[in-house]
């Protein structure tokens, strides 16, 4: 055994303490036996004595021992194993103790299981340091954890680190077959009576959370366990303490919570000297619960941080090799795993520059690295946006609110939250949608939900630093508002995510507690208001005593108050000059604000000012501290001499700085993102993205090819034959198997003539066809094919006719006189015109021989009637369709959030290597997506400022169309013959119509609605048809496009009808079910159902053409092509941008054939002219006494 000294270790009692019940104190190696104790506090001994000697190095097959020598031959050792965890003894066999916990020996467990690091990627590293920089860290976060203990000042730490490891199988590969890989540190901090441990997890969270051991999966474990405790007569288990369970949950929840206050940072005290006295073994450890539980830490929910790379002079462990007499010092870099032990950036920029953004830069300082934004960029290096540009802050809210004294609370979940700063002003806006109005009004007095949005953009007066020029964008926000007099309390938790690709920052806000009531209808006025903020290294606090008045309804007011207290955690890099010069008190005063619920659109409404400087006032006569500047809103005001100040465009604008205009820096250097990738530019800015079949490499800048697997199914270069079904079988190997009725290797397939194998009735003909056949019963028989009787039951037509003409007499039938009697076709149906024999009247007539209104004429001329029987097809298996070629310049069209791309289509064939976006709308969040054919126009709603806007595809600017008296729009839908357009609005509740260019709308559908979604339109019929996902009641209805004849066509098995799509050449009314995942279509007609696809995974929209169902996928942020006919995928085409897609519609090269009533001049109508079956209604919009419109039908 090779063993070299490290330090000095000066802990005299080296004990563990394991919270919330368990003690134990280390094994002494004594001539006498040995003996554990962990009982009560007051009857604990620990012959652990004196102080001396020095850590030794010594290295096993998986395992260091850090040992601690005392002067009296006694010694206690840590065994540093790969498996994630530190032993006070070499551990047996690890098979008795990988998923057989507790263990036998005393054991902490930082994250144990089966790992290795012998792939060469992965390395523990550990390290003895007794700086005084880590010293203070660790007292910071050890009195943070215990704040009502004395302050403790540790003298010495030893650090660990596993970085990187990995498991021996494949439970830890990810879906591209790539390991997994975990990263996390160990400290065992030490004074002269008392040792703490303190475990990291890093904040991109725990990569794998089980293993196999042999043939069972193992849940990982992380806790402290004694191992076996001496008895008078035997050895026995001692205590145990497991911080997490046999849920993998617990496990990645190690990484997102904390009981230390700092997120994925857990603190324990693990020993006491004075607690340990004269303790008998064995002696009920439950008798103790109740003192060990004062030494639990405290503020368990506080605020959540996150920690960077690694310290430096560490050793590294290696498993099976020599150990150096003198081990050097071991440098880590790894630019994707953020841990750190106490310090935000270690390191150099030489490894890390990569980590500032593209706006900042990286300096070096004597212990690390630090991020700073660039000229004309504010923030803290790591997130940086420019001076003066207005900013976008997105989220969502969740809560569970009592209001009054309400027993019930008031739930809410994923609803919206959206605003909009003008930055040279300080002035922010918030909006929160869908907020119930049983706890809306009550909400209006808290406007500091919005206030740390205030604060992070306030305006600055010279000297002082507003939130994000302190802290960037990631931070946690924590308040608690308590109401005078009556006791309420609200906790407000936010977490601030950072800056998003669009340059919008990201919250999401939980609200938990009781309100005080306010009444719906009242009013709220809150008067300018001051809070003094507190800085400090990482925790920024602020409290304070609000008085607000309630006016209600009657005219009466109330004051009322209430006290606000919050803090601010966040992750700073202590290195630079920007933590230490801070202010530690600043003043931010709010005025100008403003707060109101609307109940009609369920929306809560806050604005105010805000402005960041001393605590003792400042004058504010420059007009860029009161906002009276006129400096463009994508401007800066520099502030002057006096009442002097100028106008500067924002970074990535230019003009005089009372007008400025964005700079297009894609035009300007197309070159700049580099080969390989995408320049697309945004407002102030631009953002790069690699292109297919490439990827952002470790700088993140860089796009490198993508190395990996081919999937040859899904890419279409396999060799099977196109009747045959591909199956992928893991690497780049696949296998083909021929379809039903086909016959061959699968690389070849021949159909099967199932006639030459008697499977139709002997009364019946047999009709191969490619892969299937069909079977009809011989002229004079009747049934499906396979069975089949002589004659053929009679229709409804011959009945009726029977029953006219009555019984025959000798010279045939005699009809009463002047009787209609009925004409039926060649298979008994009624024949779409019917005439009277005697008035010679002429009409026309349904399938079932019902006289369609208004198309009766007199003698002498006759109707021109539709044929609706269209004739039973074959019975038996559905045959396979003759496609003819499509026309060339059909393309897909779908929508992402930010821009709507196509994919061309060749045949039925997406042409992927040439898909691109169309039209780049990055503040948008575009949900619909609908094409007319007649103009080439794209039409889409958009939900983030509620709107119908189109385009052409063959080149133009975005032009709006309807921008007001909207909610939430989504589904849309066009009638190229009437020119009108159809959509739903889910925040209403209905289905509208208007004309294309925006005018003349009305509220077709505005009853038992509640989620509607897809809507589509068949002009050629006059139908119309929508889906509504209600969870409770989920259906798909129809009706005329004038919206009368409403009627639930599909109701049971549903559960979430997202898509629908509807194909006029086979009358195939077709759906999407992201609750079910299946995939059905029927004829709306005939109610015949059928499924075409199960299994499917998360479908959005979908649209049909030929043979296929193309629809889009969250969960796979694809586009995939079904056919319908061999009910399977047959392609897949993912965007280079993997986001979320929407909508997505077929657009024509020519438009399909067809016609309706309102094809010409507008059927006769003033104003809307919506086509129905059998004719057509002339309607009028909304406005109707505005704009002097008759209705009348057709």
């Amino acid at each position: 055994m090779q063993r070299s000294p490290i330090s000095l270790l000066t802990a005299s009692r080296l004990t563990f303490h394991y919270p919330p019940q368990t003690y134990f104190c280390a094994a002494v190696k004594m001539p006498s036996r040995v003996l554990f104790s962990s009982l009560r506090r007051s009857a604990l001994n620990c012959l652990c004595p004196g102080v001396g000697g020095m850590i030794l190095l010594t290295l096993h097959e998986d395992f260091i021992s850090v040992s601690v020598f005392w002067i009296n031959d006694f010694s206690f050792s840590f065994q540093i194993n790969t498996n994630g965890f530190v032993a006070t003894k070499e551990p047996e066999s690890e098979l008795t103790y990988l998923g057989k916990m507790p263990p036998k020996f005393g054991m902490i467990a930082a994250l144990q299981g089966d790992l290795h690091t012998s792939d060469g990627v992965g390395k523990v590293f550990f390290r003895e340091d007794s700086s005084p920089d880590i010293l203070r860290r660790a007292a910071e976060h050890i009195n943070r954890a215990f704040p009502e203990d004395d302050e403790i000042n540790p003298t010495h730490a030893v650090v660990v680190t596993w970085v990187d490891v990995t498991t021996h199988g494949l439970e830890s590969r990810g879906d591209s077959g790539i390991k997994k890989r975990n990263t996390f540190q160990l400290v065992i901090a030490s004074l002269e009576t008392t040792s703490y441990a303190i475990v990291l997890y890093p904040r991109d969270g725990i990569k794998f959370s089980s293993m196999l051991v042999g043939d069972t999966n193992v849940i990982m474990h992380a806790g402290f366990s004694k191992g076996l405790v001496r008895g008078f007569f035997s050895s026995i288990k001692g205590p145990y303490y497991r911080t997490t369970t046999d849920d993998e949950q617990s496990v990645r929840a190690l990484a997102e919570e904390t009981n230390s206050g700092l997120r994925g940072v857990w603190v324990y005290e693990i020993g006491t000297s004075p607690f340990f006295s004269n303790a008998p073994p064995q002696e009920d450890v439950d008798a103790y619960e109740e003192s060990s539980a004062a030494r639990r830490p405290l503020y368990p929910d506080r605020p959540v941080v996150a920690y960077p790379p690694y310290l430096q002079e560490q050793t590294e462990v290696h498993p099976v090799q020599f150990q150096p007499q003198n081990p050097e010092v071991v440098e880590v870099d790894d630019p994707i795993i953020n841990v750190d032990v106490f310090s935000y950036n270690l390191g150099s920029c030489a490894n890390n520059r990569n980590k500032c953004s593209k706006f900042g830069e990286c300096r070096d300082y004597a212990n690390g690295y630090c991020c700073h934004c660039i000229s004309g960029f504010y923030g803290n290096g790591i997130q940086c946006v420019a001076e003066g540009k207005p900013q976008r802050v997105n989220g969502k809210v969740h809560g569970r609110v009592f209001v009054g004294r309400s027993p019930s609370p008031v739930e809410f979940a994923n609803i919206d939250l959206h605003s909009y700063i003008v930055a040279n002003e300080g002035r922010a806006y918030v909006a929160i949608s869908d907020l119930p109005e049983t706890v809306g009004p009550s909400l209006e007095p808290l406007v500091s939900i919005s206030g740390v949005i205030g604060w992070a953009f306030a305006l600055e007066h010279p000297g002082f630093k507003n939130g994000f020029s302190i802290i960037g964008g990631e931070f946690t926000r924590q308040a608690e508002v308590t109401f005078m007099p009556g006791n309420e309390k609200l906790n407000i938790r936010q977490e601030f995510k950072g800056i998003d690709e669009h340059d919008h920052l990201i919250v999401s806000t939980n609200l938990e507690g009781r309100v005080a009531e306010v009444p719906l209808g009242s009013t709220i006025k809150l008067d300018p208001y001051s809070e003094i903020y507190q800085y400090n290294n990482n925790l920024i606090t602020s409290s304070s005593t609000r008085d607000y008045v309630v006016t209600l309804q009657d005219g009466s007011r109330e004051t009322r108050r209430y006290q606000w207290r919050e803090t601010i955690s966040f992750n700073g890099c202590y290195h630079s000059e920007t933590l230490r010069d801070m202010k530690p008190t600043q003043m931010l005063s709010v005025d100008h604000i403003f707060a109101i619920y609307d109940p009609a659109q369920r929306l809560i409404r806050f604005a105010l000012t805000s402005k960041i400087g001393d605590i003792n006032g400042q004058p504010e006569q420059n007009p860029c501290l009161t906002g009276r500047h006129g400096c463009d809103t994508n401007a800066v005001c520099k502030v002057g001499e006096g009442a002097t100040f100028t106008c500067q465009c924002a970074a990535g604008f230019s003009g005089d700085g009372r007008a400025c205009y964005d700079n297009d820096e894609c035009r300007e250097d197309p070159q700049r993102c580099g080969p390989n990738a995408i320049c697309n530019n945004q407002p102030g800015t631009f953002r790069c993205e690699c292109e297919e079949g490439y990827q952002f490499g470790s700088d993140q800048r860089t796009c490198i090819k993508v190395d990996r697997p081919v999937d040859h199914c899904e890419a279409g270069t396999h060799t099977c034959s196109p009747h045959a079904q591909c199956s992928y079988a893991g690497g780049s190997s696949y296998v083909c198997t021929c379809l039903q009725g086909f016959t061959g290797d699968g690389r070849s397939c021949q159909d099967i003539d199932e006639c030459q194998q008697s499977r139709c009735h002997s009364d019946a003909v047999c009709y191969n066809t490619e892969g299937s056949f069909t079977c009809q019963c011989r002229p004079g028989y009747s049934g499906d094919g396979f069975q089949c009787l002589p004659g053929r039951p009679k229709t409804r037509c011959e009945v009726h006719r029977e029953n006219v003409l009555g019984v025959s007499g000798p010279r045939g039938p005699q009809p009463p006189i002047g009787a209609y009697i009925p004409t039926c076709d060649n298979n008994g149906q009624y024949e779409p015109m019917q005439c009277h024999g005697s008035t010679g009247h002429c009409w026309c007539v349904d399938q079932n021989g019902q006289e369609i209104s208004g198309t009766r004429t007199g003698p002498g001329s006759r109707p021109m009637c539709i044929d609706h029987n269209t004739g039973l097809p074959p019975v038996g298996p559905r045959p396979r369709p003759d496609v003819d070629a499509l026309t060339p310049g059909t393309h897909l069209l779908f929508a992402q959030s930010g821009r709507i791309e196509h994919v061309p289509l060749g045949g039925y064939d997406m042409k992927k290597n040439d898909a691109k976006p169309v039209l780049h709308l990055p503040e948008k969040v575009i949900i619909g997506v609908a094409y007319d054919c007649v103009e080439k126009m794209v039409y889409w709603t958009e939900i983030t400022s509620p709107s119908i806007s189109k385009a052409n595809i063959e080149g133009g600017e975005p032009t709006s169309v309807i921008s007001s008296g909207l909610e939430s729009p989504e589904g849309i839908a066009i009638d190229h013959l009437g020119r009108t357009m159809f959509w739903t609005d889910s925040a209403k509740d209905h289905i509208e119509v208007a004309s294309l260019d925006g005018s003349n709308r009305r509220v077709l559908i505005n009853t038992d609605l509640v989620n509607p979604r897809a809507i589509i339109a068949d002009p050629s019929n006059g139908n119309l048809y929508w889906a509504d996902w209600n969870r409770k009641a989920p259906k798909i209805e129809t009706s005329y496009m004038d919206g009368s004849n409403r009627r639930v066509l599909v109701r049971d098995n549903l559960g979430l009808p997202n898509g629908l799509t509807y194909d006029p050449h086979s009358s195939q009314l077709c759906w999407a079910d992201a609750g079910t995942q299946k995939m059905e279509c029927m004829d709306p007609g005939r109610g015949s159902r059928s499924t075409v696809l199960e299994r499917i995974q998360y479908p959005f929209g979908m649209t049909a053409f030929g043979k296929n169902i193309y629809y889009t996928d969250w969960r796979r942020d694809a586009v995939i092509a079904v056919d319908r006919y061999a009910s399977r995928e047959s392609d897949e085409f993912q965007p280079q941008k993997r986001t979320r897609l929407y909508g997505i519609a077929t657009a024509y090269a020519q438009c399909p054939a067809g016609q309706n009533y309102c094809s010409g001049n507008n059927g006769g109508c003033s104003h809307l002219c919506l086509a129905t079956p059998n004719g057509r209604s002339c309607k009028c919009p909304d406005n109707a006494a505005q704009v002097g419109c008759v209705e009348r039908e057709y």
